[in-house]
């Protein structure tokens, strides 16, 4: 059986994410998510896209090298 691709993070997959990221930086994007109310999966997903391509807003729009 074929895995489906997905274009965003589910809320399952975020929370795996969360779980193994230093307490800090886990307590940064909770935070930065209530701050903004987004959903935990959106900012994960934004803090990766926007380190690979700052002009990024996700992964969508997400072209790594262009924002260096």
């Amino acid at each position: 059986m074929q895995a489906k691709s997905q274009e965003q993070l589910s809320v399952t997959d975020a929370e795996v994410i969360l779980e193994r990221l230093p307490e800090r930086i886990r307590l940064a994007l909770i935070a930065r998510a209530a701050e903004i109310e987004y959903p935990i999966e959106a900012v994960i997903e934004m803090a990766i896209a926007s380190f690979l391509d700052t002009e990024a807003l996700g992964f969508a729009d997400c072209k790594p090298g262009r924002g260096q």
